[in-house]
């Protein structure tokens, strides 16, 4: 689910409750567009508009991306107190957060920037992995699917085909993998968590005009990339 598009945490109107210092509400409580803000400050902008209607609805869509940031970090900090977990405490940057490319490609942008944002979110991204468990049969199958990743370095350097012609002596031993296949693969699951978790905990989030998702097709702006 690259991008993490499901829209269960689409806005559900816009109650009267709201402040203008909100920028949404999770489980009733208000989260304040400070912290919205906040995110803003670290993150630089992505798009360069020329024209100054695009650069005004990048803005408004940068400040929806970053609400969703801030929603996962409020949510993980509700879910961690919920299991009893202790995030290390928020520290604010001193400098522009940096994500990487490969990070934003597997995860999306919103979960990539608040797991590097939120001590919480990552609290709870390593707790949900470390309940996954592999089945040896797993391992095994990718270890047999994936031969290319297996290859010795010395097979690499005669340009071993993997698939044709390869020997069983090309090949780095299935015992000396097998932990980093089953931690590789016990991330990816946890990873799957944390993501489903996201998707069920902020089904209910209620946001504010200018926070809603940005995706929603409830507002003109609305945009798939995340």
């Amino acid at each position: 689910m690259n991008g993490r598009t499901a829209h269960g945490d689409q806005a559900h109107g816009h109650p009267a409750h709201f402040h203008a210092a909100h920028a949404a509400f999770v489980g009733g409580e208000p989260v304040v567009r400070e912290r919205v803000d906040a995110v803003l400050a670290v993150v630089p902008a992505r798009d360069r508009e020329a024209r100054p209607e695009g650069r005004a609805r990048a803005e408004r869509q940068r400040r929806r991306w970053a609400t969703q940031v801030v929603v996962a970090d409020e949510l993980a900090r509700r879910a961690c107190a919920a299991r009893g977990l202790a995030p290390p405490p928020d520290e604010a940057p001193d400098h522009p957060l940096a994500v990487s490319g490969t990070e934003v490609a597997d995860l999306g942008s919103i979960i990539a920037v608040a797991l590097a944002h939120s001590p919480a979110a990552r609290t709870l991204l390593a707790a949900l992995e470390g309940e996954q468990r592999v089945p040896e049969e797993a391992v095994r199958a990718y270890y047999d699917r994936n031969p290319d990743r297996f290859l010795t370095p010395e097979a690499l350097r005669r340009g071993v085909d993997p698939y044709r012609g390869a020997v069983e002596g090309d090949f780095v031993p299935y015992d000396e993998v097998h932990a980093d296949v089953a931690a590789e693969l016990r991330r990816a699951l946890g990873r799957q968590a944390f993501f489903d978790w996201l998707d069920r905990a902020r089904a209910d989030v209620e946001y504010a005009p200018g926070h809603e998702h940005p995706g929603d097709p409830s507002h003109p702006d609305h945009e798939h990339r995340h």
